[in-house]
């Protein structure tokens, strides 16, 4: 009788924080044969309670499987744990949080030391690990070929999304999509400042807030496109001129709620600047310009 089972890629996993543990989790649940390592060997022998293989050293946990992830701290952590181990021949996934600059230079790095590289940019907290419907991912970038040979390996904890062969990429969208998101903290911190002295709960703002900023992210695709064409006044609502014209009503309701202006000033500031060049006719999508050097 043949048999109906698919042999599962072997996976080394060096570090076991709270995102490298729920990897871990969802690689063992999977079926996949699973060697970890940890700088302290506590959490890689928990892992061994469910199945893994826990190495004493990174180089054995190196040594152990073709496919190499790392999940660290940092790139000098990156640097320090792999500095006594052979990659030649091996496929290095990175999923150290870094900078684009870092990415390339470590794929570099990878290169002369024999190793096939990917990094990644994880868009999940740890409990959207190997939970599909909470919508996690990992962008991916670097080699084309690398990504298409374990796509479905590395597909198993959260999604997958491959953003080009420059190795810096998927370290540029993480940090994009992530600028955006503490940009929408802050205005709904300031939102919520706005209300702390009064007989407003703040449980009642909330979701009108949420439905807010929900029916406003649409507004980022207008913003691309007018990035793409160069044309700034493209089916533009609410121009550059009407809106810094109301701002002051914004500072003075700060001030009379006794919150700071902080979170916005610096962004009325560049519509202003951007106003002074005589492009009160176009969308905000110019302060773009001004912040790029």
């Amino acid at each position: 009788m043949a048999q109906n089972t698919v042999e599962k890629t072997p996976v080394t996993l060096l570090g076991l924080g709270a995102m490298g543990t729920a990897l871990a989790r969802a690689w063992l649940a999977a079926g996949h044969p699973l060697t970890v390592w940890n700088r302290t060997p506590a959490r890689a022998t928990a892992l061994a309670a469910e199945g893994a293989e826990a190495a004493d050293a990174a180089a054995e946990a190196v040594a152990a499987n073709t496919l190499v992830v790392v999940c660290l701290l940092d790139d000098t952590s990156v640097a320090e744990v792999l500095a006594g181990t052979d990659l030649a021949g091996k496929d290095l996934v990175n999923l150290t949080t870094s900078t684009p600059a870092q990415a390339r230079a470590r794929a570099e790095w990878a290169r002369g030391r024999g190793a096939r590289y990917l990094d990644g940019g994880i868009m999940a907290v740890p409990p959207m690990v190997g939970v599909p419907e909470a919508g996690g991912y990992v962008f991916y970038s670097g080699s084309p070929e690398l990504f298409e040979r374990h796509q479905q390996t590395l597909g198993i904890p959260v999604g997958t999304t491959y953003v080009g062969e420059n190795p810096g990429f998927a370290a540029l969208h993480d940090v994009a999509l992530l600028s955006a998101m503490y940009g929408m903290f802050a205005g709904a911190a300031h939102a919520f400042a706005l209300i702390r002295k009064e007989d407003i709960d703040p449980a009642a703002l909330a979701p009108l807030l949420a439905d807010w900023l929900v029916a406003m992210a649409p507004s980022v695709h207008q913003t691309a496109d007018q990035l793409r064409s160069g044309d700034y006044t493209k089916g533009v609502v609410s121009n550059l001129a009407m809106q810094v014209a109301g701002t002051p009503t914004f500072l003075d309701t700060a001030a009379q709620q006794g919150v700071s202006p902080e979170l916005l000033s610096p962004y009325f500031e560049l519509m202003r600047r951007r106003l002074a060049k005589g492009v009160g006719e176009e969308d905000l999508t110019g302060v773009i310009d001004l912040l790029v050097h």
